[in-house]
């Protein structure tokens, strides 16, 4: 079985048009296997407007199951790494001495023989390809792009100062630009956890009808797991995930490199100039919200979305991304999530609740039912209460219900 890293990488070629023996050719998965996935793929998409949508969604993003038990070691290692560092810099002070000309630099296969002497077993090809790597020294240039519509936004977060009903705290501002169009959008939450990353991704989507066909990041953490190495990365599944849903394309920035996605890091700072240095001082934080989308929809009036969003890939329904448990009411009628406490109807006590958290409100199902929805409380063993739970019971006996 693959992994869902090579799932997201059959799915990215063929979309953009390439045929089974070329991907093979690329990748080295076996064609069959390619068609295999592709096939599934196809099937799985179909079944959003045929079948069960929730089933669909999780088929779309679950990784394939795979046999781990016979994977060898990687053999490459951060030791091994060091010590072609150590070998290199022996060699800068060699040049140094000697000039850059000399005719004495030690050969790939005199660093491999050193690096089996310190007892490591790796590869000459594989020690070959990090000492050119690291020996390369072309100097960078920068050349500025020109992008088509719809093929490309820009995302990134940015931090905010904002008083919300008199108390001043830290909010996070979720940006994404398109440097084709010049639109700019942007979304204002309470922290930058994996729950909000996504459901800005859904939230956009479902706002533009459309999906661009790369999105391009920094190094943040809800995108690159770790490092592997100097420069390859480990991207984020849940990323994976919503990048083979959505079908768009996943390309993340070098390290200390903002100017290759310099729309959007300068969107957040003119967004953060334009919107909230004017005001900053608002009773809910969803006045704040609705103050940005007024202001974002001034500044963007000159932009060229409106002819971007015939470009852009179909739009497809929002993908579910909330976090969902069950919950049993307690006898004073509070389900807890998260360590905080919500009220549900009085009538539900004793019963078991399904409970779907999102980054912003969490919504109580007795089956299929909708019995309650609360903003989510980001303290710690808070209530939340809904005074309309209640109602039955302070009508019938108006003392009972004690202040929590």
């Amino acid at each position: 079985m693959i992994k869902l890293e090579e799932l997201h990488t059959i799915i990215t070629l063929k979309n953009k048009g390439q045929s089974n023996r070329r991907i093979e050719k690329a990748t080295g998965i076996d064609r069959r296997t390619i068609a295999k996935y592709w096939s599934m793929h196809q099937e799985q998409l179909g079944q959003l407007e045929n079948g069960d949508t929730r089933v669909a969604q999780e088929a779309l993003t679950s990784a394939p199951r795979y046999d781990t038990s016979k994977r060898g070691p990687v053999k490459y290692s951060p030791e091994i790494d060091a010590a072609i560092d150590a070998i290199l810099e022996e060699e800068g002070v060699k040049n140094d001495l000697l000039g850059t000309t000399h005719k004495q630099k030690l050969t790939n296969v005199q660093i491999h023989g050193r690096i089996l002497e310190l007892g490591f077993d790796i590869g000459l090809t594989t020690v070959g390809n990090h000492v050119a790597s690291k020996r390369s020294k072309a100097r960078e240039v920068f050349i500025r792009q020109q992008y088509e519509f719809g093929q490309r936004m820009e995302y990134d977060f940015g931090e905010i100062r904002l008083a919300i009903g008199g108390e001043v705290g830290t909010y996070h501002m979720a940006a994404i630009c398109s440097p084709a169009s010049g639109y700019r959008w942007a979304d204002i939450y309470q922290d930058q956890s994996k729950d909000t990353f996504l459901d800005s991704y859904v939230r956009f989507f479902q706002f533009i009808g459309g999906v661009y066909r790369e999105c391009v990041y920094d190094n943040m953490r809800n995108v690159v797991t770790r490092f592997i190495g100097k420069n390859e990365r480990e991207l984020n599944l849940d990323l994976l995930k919503m990048s083979m849903y959505y079908g768009f394309e996943i390309n993340v920035t070098n390290c200390f490199s903002p100017e290759e996605k310099g729309s959007v890091e300068s969107a957040v700072k003119f967004i953060r100039n334009k919107v909230f240095a004017i005001r900053y001082a608002f009773d809910t934080l969803d006045d704040a919200r609705v103050y940005l989308n007024r202001r974002l929809a001034e500044l963007n009036e000159g932009s060229g979305i409106e002819a971007e969003k015939s470009c852009l890939l179909p739009a497809k329904l929002p993908l579910e991304i909330a976090r969902i448990s069950l919950a049993v009411v307690d006898k004073y009628s509070f389900i807890r999530v998260n360590n905080n406490f919500y009220s549900v109807p009085e009538y539900l006590v004793g019963k078991q609740l399904t409970v779907k958290l999102y980054p912003g409100e969490v919504i109580a199902y007795a089956g299929l039912n909708e019995v309650a929805r609360h903003e989510r409380s980001r303290g710690h063993l808070e209530y939340v209460v809904d005074i309309f739970h209640y109602l039955d019971t302070l009508m019938r006996k108006p003392g009972r219900l004690r202040a929590r």
